[in-house]
């Protein structure tokens, strides 16, 4: 009894010295934690990555193990384990080097698509706001008014307007506007100073459970960095009057765990047209953050925009061909307009020991807005013509708190997270008016105060078998909206309020380390606008969106990557906002339905080409044939480049852009016309501090309108109204130059 008792012992003892868990963390040459390492056992191939803190714990390690930490960006480093390190944590270094497309292994990253963007970005960096949504996949913009409203986006067969079907959040901040003055699901990025980014996330499609409200046609996320490797001064002249300024400053350096960090951006332009866009836009950003002795991390951002700009606005195709204006001239040259953000986001991430890590962000914003523009000209009102004025006065309150928890369910590895948050939009004197040389009102249209809420509740569970991967997912989301009309001639409050549940179930399959199977499915909604929604109830509050996708992640080559996707989505409602009416146009079930291919190839150590098509089929199911048409819903769209890194001091590119032609209205009787358009960059690092740059737009010089529409307008000289497109003129060739310093 007593030997049986010692051999059990022993054996027990024996397991705790030969299996124990190897933990520590990962950093970068900054000391800086590094995220989703890939750390991989080589002799019992067991696997881990590291989370936000860089932290790992790899079980039933022994002596003699053979392990591997590997991310792309980052030079691969294995190492044996002695019995040293077994016993303590370890604090693992890895070095910084050029992302090749040789390193990306399949099986080895928890999200292939996002690591493509991650490289993406690493090779052709951005360095304006007008390209931070260009580095989704597939997503186009355009700009209508000036540079200082919203762009418009275009994806997967979607004229999105500035936001209706594409979530977009920083940091876990809401950008989308609610009841927005001017459109619903307003989006401004101009607040987001572009070299302050460090990862962009994007899905598409409406099969993700943290994401609600507008992720129709899909999403996208920013993250801002925690710390600055160098400061930077950063100076750029341009034609037209074009300068830009960028500071960016280390204010902590990391030393005991904190680090802190302020950017500063200023930008002016007269633009290309003939009337001078006058425009200037300032931004201010500043991040702390601290990483706590509980294995936590707390982060506070606070940052200010402002901008304000004229518009030569949109111009009918008769007056140009007539001779009247040039393409770059104006029909009205008092449209513009002034916006302003503020915004304060507190973070705190955790992991426990229970392995659960638990993220939360609660934010507040406090956001202006003020546009003035005049589409139709004189066709309501011929003796003053037809402006407008939208403004508003919101403040944002909210909180997002996720946790995630894995573990396993009969040997087989899952991973739980479950999350909720709410978003209060407070919006005081909403307002639409018609006014005369942007400081007369000569009749108020609508004038109001907005407050809208929604709360949300979700829970994801991923459930790893080995090649298949498959992640059920329920989002429940509440909303309430309110409105007091104060051109009511009696106060009144009009409110309703709505309760949506969508599921989600994606499933991965990994048929080899060099192939992917995947099909996402899932329901998503956009909401409507809240004076539509207390005011007339035969419309939809909250549209679904039903979708489903088809498709494969394949890397034939170690330089060569593919990924192909079949999708379809139905939609209940389109809405169509008339800015100078003040209402939503709801036209009924729709049905898109494509194929998206991406290519990226690595040609070289330092000669990198991508590539990414979308061919879409959009049509309304409550038109008759050739009536059915989507107005500016886009069938074709191709956007790559070829990038340079790192050759002997030399980086840079060339981007391109196309756009197919497209039905501007219901039967296609009006046409969009399509365009081509090719962009460039160079830069030479004279020294290790010193980089001086040139990028040139449209090096082709070809003559492209950028934004169109359908409109029926008036000239003043006219009797009769015409329907025909309306366009803003595309960039010509331009150069800028610009020099970087760093310290």
């Amino acid at each position: 009894m007593y030997k049986t008792k010692y051999l059990v012992v022993f054996l027990l003892s024996s397991v705790s010295i030969f299996a124990q868990n190897f933990s520590g963390r990962v950093l970068n040459e900054n000391k800086l934690p590094i995220e989703n390492v890939y750390v991989y056992n080589l002799s019992s191939y067991s696997h881990t990555h590291t989370d936000i803190h860089g932290a790992f714990s790899l079980e039933n390690t022994t002596v003699g193990d053979r392990i591997e930490f590997g991310i792309l960006g980052y030079q691969k480093r294995v190492i044996t384990i002695t019995r040293q390190q077994l016993d303590s944590k370890q604090t693992i270094e890895l070095e910084n080097k050029v992302f090749v497309l040789d390193e990306l292994e399949l099986n080895k990253q928890i999200d292939p698509i996002q690591t493509i963007v991650k490289m993406d970005l690493a090779k052709n960096p951005v360095n304006s706001s007008q390209q931070i949504l260009q580095k989704v996949p597939g997503l186009f913009i355009g700009q209508h008014a000036g540079g200082g409203k919203a762009e418009q986006i275009f994806l997967r067969g979607f004229d999105i307007d500035h936001g209706t079907d594409l979530s977009l959040t920083v940091d876990g901040m809401p950008v989308n506007m609610v009841s927005h003055a001017h459109g619903q699901g307003y989006s401004d990025l101009h607040f987001l100073i572009p070299e302050t980014i460090q990862k962009i996330s994007f899905g598409k499609g409406p099969y993700y459970a943290s994401k609600g409200d507008f992720n129709t046609a899909g999403y996208v996320d920013f993250k801002t960095k925690t710390a600055l490797t160098q400061n930077a001064i950063n100076v750029g002249f341009g034609q037209f009057n074009t300068f830009r300024t960028l500071g960016l400053f280390k204010l902590l350096d990391g030393s005991n765990s904190e680090n802190a960090f302020a950017a500063i951006e200023y930008l002016a332009t007269d633009g290309f047209v003939e009337s001078p866009q006058n425009f200037n836009r300032i931004n201010l950003f500043t991040k702390y953050t601290s990483y706590l002795k509980d294995n936590s991390r707390l982060s506070i951002t606070a940052s200010h925009f402002t901008s304000r700009w004229d518009a030569s606005g949109q111009i009918p195709e008769r007056a140009v061909n007539a001779g009247n204006i040039t393409r770059f001239g104006t029909i009205d040259d008092t449209e513009g307009g002034e916006t302003s953000r503020s915004n304060i986001n507190l973070q705190h991430n955790a992991t426990l020991a229970n392995d659960t890590e638990i993220q939360t962000n609660i934010f507040y914003t406090n956001y202006q807005f003020l546009l003035f523009s005049n589409f139709t000209f004189f066709l309501d009102d011929p003796i003053n013509g037809d402006q407008i004025k939208q403004a508003e006065n919101r403040d944002i309150f909210g909180f997002n708190t996720q946790f995630t928890k894995s573990g396993a369910w009969q040997n087989a590895p899952v991973s739980l997270t479950a999350g909720t948050g709410l978003r209060t939009d407070i919006v005081k004197n909403n307002e639409l008016s018609h006014t005369l040389n942007r400081k007369q009102v000569l009749n108020p249209i609508q004038l109001g105060d907005i407050n809208q809420t929604n709360y949300y509740a979700f829970v994801n569970t991923q459930i790893d078998l080995g090649k298949f991967t498959i992640s059920p997912a329920l989002r429940l989301d509440y909303m309430k909206f309110l409105y007091n009309d104060a051109l009511a001639a009696l106060y009144s409050s009009k409110a309703k309020s709505q309760v949506i549940v969508n599921p989600k179930l994606n499933i991965t399959y990994r048929a080899n380390e060099h192939l992917q199977w995947f099909v996402k499915s899932g329901i998503g909604f956009h909401s409507n606008d809240t004076r539509v929604v207390v005011n007339q109830t035969q419309n939809k509050t909250l549209p679904r969106a039903y979708g489903v996708d088809f498709g494969t992640i394949w890397k034939p080559t170690p330089r060569l990557l593919l990924n192909t996707a079949l999708w379809y989505l139905l939609s209940e409602e389109e809405f169509v906002y008339v800015g100078d009416a003040g209402i939503v146009e709801p036209s009924g079930e729709s049905q898109r339905y494509g194929l998206d291919l991406s290519l990226r190839y690595q040609l070289t150590d330092w000669l990198y080409f991508d590539s990414d098509a979308t061919f879409t089929k959009a049509r309304s199911l409550e038109s008759v044939s050739g009536q059915d048409y989507i107005p500016l819903a886009p069938d074709l769209t191709v956007t790559g480049g070829l990038s340079l890194t790192n050759y002997h001091n030399f980086s840079g590119g060339i981007r391109y852009r196309y756009l197919g032609d497209r039905a501007a209205n219901e039967d296609n009787s009006i046409i969009a016309k399509g365009y081509f358009v090719s962009d460039a960059n160079i830069n030479y690092q004279l020294n290790k501090s010193l980089n001086i740059g040139l990028s040139i737009e449209n090096i082709f010089d070809t003559v492209w309108n950028e934004t169109q529409f359908a409109t029926e307008s008036r000239l003043q000289n006219e009797i009769n109204s015409v329907e025909e497109i309306h366009f803003t003129p595309g960039t010509p060739f331009s150069a800028k130059v610009a020099i970087n310093y760093t310290f």
